[in-house]
């Protein structure tokens, strides 16, 4: 917890545009305890927690690391708990180029970001792939690990959000598909900055967001959460990797029920020697 917490002020204060100075004047406090709560040398006393949350514009149970369960962030927490598989059981066909530009011919660890129901996750772990994979949703984390407990495989799944998780080990592939638009526009170069620093020499990130186009109608899912991106916007996050492809497709979908249009900018991103 004081790691997460250490990362959390850190990350919260400069979203906020706060010194650790300012931030310690505001709380009666020196700047020298500021930096050790976020260097985790210790922790701030519990009975500033309250003025600490209000200064920073987020939850106590934020700060903390634990995802608030008042609400729903998705509108698929309520898809998932029915018995079928939503998005079906076959992966995305990226999952195959994965496979292709770096086969599990040695140990490789990857990451699912918004893993939903799992089908991508278990298909990795099925083909040699050490996996992680987390989801915002309590529904889409049981049926991954029910798909995984199907298919014979073993994978660490848990419950994180993509606004709040941060990566604090290496992984070789680092995968999302279908998630990354849940990201505010004002996190996202810390947030890559992070999947990038984590992320070992020559490893890939394999990432899809959904594109505004002025000539597309908006989706019928009515998501209070997501975030428009535009088009070659991901790839400003990637100027210092090689980039192996980056298309842009509109594609039709039937998700809901009701035929639409999505505009979706894939890319894979390899990170070069340092």
């Amino acid at each position: 917890m004081r790691e997460q917490l250490a990362r959390n002020i850190s990350i919260y204060r400069k979203l906020k545009g706060l010194t650790q100075e300012e931030l310690a004047q505001k709380l009666g406090l020196s700047f020298q305890a500021v930096s050790k709560w976020e260097n985790a040398q210790s922790m701030p006393d519990i009975s500033l927690l309250p003025e600490l949350s209000r200064i920073l514009g987020v939850s106590i149970d934020k700060l903390l690391g634990y995802i608030s369960q008042d609400k729903p962030i998705t509108i698929y927490e309520e898809t998932y708990k029915t018995k079928d598989y939503y998005w079906g059981t076959e992966p995305n066909k990226v999952c195959y180029q994965v496979l292709q530009l770096m086969p599990p011919a040695r140990h490789l660890r990857l990451l699912d970001i918004g893993c939903g129901e799992g089908k991508d996750a278990v298909f990795f772990a099925r083909n040699g792939y050490e996996v992680s994979a987390f989801d915002v949703t309590d529904a889409g984390i049981e049926k991954t690990r029910r798909l995984a407990e199907q298919a014979g495989v073993r994978l660490n799944v848990f419950k994180a959000d993509i606004l709040d998780y941060r990566l604090d080990t290496h992984y070789d592939i680092i995968f999302s598909s279908g998630v990354l638009n849940y990201i505010k526009p004002e996190f996202r170069t810390e947030i890559f900055e992070n999947y990038k620093q984590h992320t070992n020499e020559h490893g890939l990130h394999v990432f899809n967001v959904f594109v505004h186009k002025p000539f597309i109608a908006p989706p019928p899912e009515k998501e209070p959460n997501a975030y428009k991106w535009y088009s070659g916007e991901l790839l400003t996050h990637y100027h210092d990797w090689v980039i192996t492809d980056s298309p842009e497709v509109i594609f039709s979908c039937k998700s809901t029920g009701i035929p639409h249009q999505h505009a979706m900018t894939k890319l894979i991103a390899q990170k070069p020697p340092a």
